[in-house]
């Protein structure tokens, strides 16, 4: 009983401080051609898309829900004269 509850202590503190996992989308989607629609968004390009569906069939769409991460622009900083 003790090995138990010891168990499930440390099952308890090490997904108390583990990260949340995120769903990723990416700019491409694979749509196969499997009975009922099948899809796949975890492509970073076209070309890896288009490998992924050549020997199984489908094709590759732009991700309309993909959101390109915020780039953040560095200041200048002014030399004195």
């Amino acid at each position: 009983m003790r090995v138990l509850l010891f168990l499930l202590a440390i099952f308890a503190v090490t997904a108390g401080i583990g990260t949340r996992a995120q769903a990723q989308d990416y700019p491409w989607c694979a749509i196969y051609d499997v009975g009922d629609a099948a899809y796949n968004c975890g492509f970073v390009s076209r070309e890896q898309c288009m490998a992924t569906v050549s020997g199984i069939g489908g094709f590759c769409n732009v991700n309309t829900h993909y959101v390109p991460p915020a780039v953040r622009l560095a200041r200048r900083v002014r030399k004195p004269s």
